[in-house]
């Protein structure tokens, strides 16, 4: 096919969409299934309409062809296990009962059973569950769900492309199961898989579908020649299939390096490529091996992680010089559309013309369809659309909103004192304990408690009128003198004041600094029926004003034990919005951080001697290739100590990271030199406190001990049994208990028993060695 013949040929597709619906009605639906206020079939008619209502929106916009099975109840990689069968032994009696309930057993787990470990997607703030694998898995088809939904899907007269996780990425993903010695492999059962996949395309060509996109993520990762072989092997024998139908394998998120040599030349269709971040290095690559003839490319020119509006006229430069690469290509966003919100139209609040800079899903599929129309017909086609995309990516760099000459000024007189505590640590630990007057094994919470259907109410009253500024603040303040008084009769040694006015970690801080814009409906999943409002850094950063002092202190003038204050750290401030593309990050990390060292400082000033600034974030943000790392973690890591290094060496420091792999950045770890770390570790069985201690890392550590992200209640045992695996990795002085993660979505009698249960297992191991 010429050049000229591809172009014409050009379509718009997409690799998922956004799930909720406008009005986050899976996540209601979903919860009141679990509540039993829905039943089972009302949830699946629900969850019907909306894949029904997504399809619709995307056809009428001019998509050609769209996404199936990308719809997930909970997590697309869960549905991958449970379709190649690979269900946990612990959950098999559950799933064989009832599908649907075992489903959500290994998602949340039960009182009963533990659910499956929950990590980071990649480098996103989207989380997925873990596959558990080991050399007794027996995979089994189970194509349902896929069938199903592609039958859904055509049934609507549309074209459509069923999406799976692809079986290398699967598989690299999973973990041992529990039992399974630590080094086994489970990429070595990728013959046993291979044939599973192939009865499931198969059913699928069946069905109905003449492309199947296999996603491959984790190919944009650095891999060995023994996984690159895997690679090599999988898409061999799939691509040699006789009945079946065309394949589409699809990587993003970075550039795919040594396994694009790979990909090009097995015997597979089509090959689907992130063009955004990562286009230079991919363009370099696809020439290098002679582009792929006789194969179709799907271009992810479109930004499908921000939300900033597409630069039309570099990506239509972009897909020019793809034309003479393929025998076809085809436009879409450089992944799901599962990152951004839904419609940006829906933003009222924000002023119309900083609005134009703004593309979520629905303006992102219009972006697409543009770009297919202007490839395919050149730029007379889209005249209209190219002038108005100009106007705004010429008001954007014009406005005042994203430059403060004061702000600017500050960050470039920052000297590498600033970054550094004024005592090393041995000093400051010292200092510490005799100022805190701690017991063995001191006891905290990571910072939020549950944030009732009260709280909630009380934040929609004020913001409609009906209460005023008074009544609100009343409110928040009973409900700090109530989580105050709970720590203290639960026994608790360093207490928080539970964050009962915040309606998000990162959104509350940055509705009180300059440089940020709020959305109103901008939802995106964060886990299961997790959504979160990333607010937009659209700006200089700055602190007109202190931001927690003000209740952070009425607790602490409640209690007489020490009250962290609780912020939120640069990195993931950064991570968790929707952050600018148009200087470094580095540089924006730099501004956040010295806005909130004013922070810290101000707390501290006010008699605050415990100071919290989670970093969840570092991990999530780490760059997928290791060559890329250094630099990151230079910036992240300096930009967290200059928020914090201002302090007195009495004042302790504390950090918290969770739901990520906390192997590859230790050292980054130890470098932010903050005197406590509290990290997820329930679900891993304490691996955590294994890796920290194989580094040798030397200051205070607290792996959690309550999952908070199941709503079951471990037993005083249980979290004493994680505490002495705990100990054998970080000696008593330096161990700390806590939970997992924030206690903002539990519900106050399991937080209420968890956290008693928790203390109590304290006191036993604080027993046990006195004893020992």
């Amino acid at each position: 096919m010429t050049a000229q013949s591809a172009a014409a040929a050009a379509r718009a597709t997409v690799y998922g969409y956004p799930r909720q619906g406008q009005n986050r009605e899976l996540k209601k639906a979903v919860e009141g299934y679990w509540k039993g206020r829905v039943d089972a079939d009302t949830l699946r008619a629900t969850a019907a309409e909306l894949r029904r209502a997504n399809w619709r929106q995307l056809a009428e916009a001019g998509v050609h062809e769209v996404p199936t099975g990308d719809f997930s109840y909970y997590d697309h990689v869960l549905d991958a296990g449970v379709m190649v069968g690979a269900i946990p032994a612990r959950h098999r009696a559950a799933v064989e009962a009832d599908a649907l309930d075992g489903y959500f057993a290994m998602a949340r787990g039960t009182q009963d059973v533990a659910p499956l470990e929950m990590t980071k997607w990649f480098d996103t703030n989207y989380h997925y569950l873990v596959p558990e694998l080991g050399p007794d898995t027996v995979f089994t088809a189970d194509s349902g769900k896929q069938v199903a939904e592609l039958r859904e899907a055509l049934a609507l007269g549309l074209t459509a492309r069923p999406v799976l996780v692809g079986p290398v990425t699967y598989l690299l993903l999973a973990k041992p199961a529990p039992g399974v010695a630590a080094d086994f492999d489970p990429l070595t059962l990728i013959d046993r898989l291979l044939p599973v996949y192939a009865e499931i395309v198969a059913d699928l060509r069946a069905a109905g579908a003449e492309w199947v996109q296999l996603d491959e993520p984790a190919l944009v990762q650095d891999r060995t020649p023994a996984e690159l072989n895997t690679a090599t092997r999988a898409y061999r024998d799939l691509g040699a299939l006789t009945d079946r139908p065309k394949l589409l394998v699809a990587s993003y998120f970075d550039r795919l390096g040594d396994a694009l040599p790979v990909l090009a030349k097995a015997p597979v269709e089509g090959l689907a490529l992130d063009f955004t971040e990562a286009a230079a290095a991919n363009l370099d690559a696809l020439a290098a091996v002679g582009g792929l003839p006789g194969k179709r490319l799907i271009a992810g020119v479109v930004n499908g992680r921000n939300i900033w509006v597409n630069d039309l006229e570099t990506s239509l430069a972009t897909l020019g010089t793809l034309l003479g690469l393929a025998d076809r290509v085809d436009v879409a966003a450089s992944c799901s559309l599962l990152h951004v919100p839904l419609d940006a139209t829906a933003e009222r609040d924000i002023e119309p013309q900083i609005r134009r800079w703004l593309a979520f899903a629905r303006q992102k599929t219009g972006e697409i369809v543009t770009l297919a129309k202007g490839l395919a017909g050149g730029t007379g086609a889209i005249a209209a659309e190219l002038a108005a995309n100009r106007a705004a990516l010429a008001s954007r760099a014009g406005s005042a909103i994203t430059r403060d000459p004061a702000v600017r000024a500050r960050a470039a007189a920052v000297t590498d004192a600033d970054a550094r505590r004024s005592r090393p640590y041995a000093e400051r630990t010292a200092a510490q304990r005799a100022h805190l007057g701690l017991p063995l094994l001191p006891t905290t919470t990571i910072g939020s408690f549950p944030q009732t259907t009260e709280l909630r109410t009380a934040r929609a009253d004020l913001r409609a009128g009906r209460i005023d500024g008074a009544g609100y603040e009343e409110r928040i303040r009973a409900e700090i003198g109530e989580v105050i008084s709970f720590q203290e009769k639960t026994g608790l040694d360093v207490l928080v004041h539970g964050e009962p006015e915040r309606n998000d970690m990162v959104q509350y801080f940055a509705e009180q600094l300059t440089g940020y814009l709020a959305t109103q409906h901008g939802w995106v999943q964060s886990y299961g029926t997790r959504y979160v409002r990333p607010p937009i850094l659209a700006g200089d950063i700055s602190r007109p004003e202190p931001m927690t002092v003000r209740w952070t202190t009425y607790a602490q003038s409640l209690t007489a034990k020490p009250v962290k204050g609780m912020l939120t750290g640069p990195v993931t401030m950064l991570a968790w919005s929707f952050v600018r593309d148009d200087q470094p990050l580095g540089d924006t990390a730099r501004q956040v951080a010295l806005a909130l060292r004013d922070e810290v400082n101000d707390l501290e000033a006010a008699g605050t001697s415990v100071i919290q600034v989670d970093e969840p974030a570092l991990r999530e943000t780490l760059p997928l290739r290791a060559a890329d790392r250094p630099a990151y973690l230079a910036w992240a890591t300096e930009a967290f100590r200059l928020s914090t290094g201002g302090v007195r060496p009495d004042t302790q420091i504390h950090t918290h990271m969770c739901y990520a792999e906390f192997g590859d950045i230790v050292q980054a770890i130890d470098d932010l030199d903050a005197d406590v770390i509290s990290l997820e570790a329930a679900r891993s069985h304490m691996q955590v406190a294994r890796e920290l201690a194989g580094h040798g890392y030397p200051r205070e550590a607290g792996p959690g001990v309550y999952d908070i992200h199941s709503p079951r209640v471990p037993s005083r045992d249980e979290a004493a049994a994680l505490l002495r695996k705990g100990l054998e990795a970080i000696p008593a002085e330096r161990l700390w208990v806590n939970p997992d993660c924030g206690l903002k979505t539990r519900a106050w009698p399991e937080t209420r028993s968890s956290l008693e249960n928790l203390v109590a297992a304290a006191r036993t191991i604080r027993t046990e060695l006195s004893e020992s």
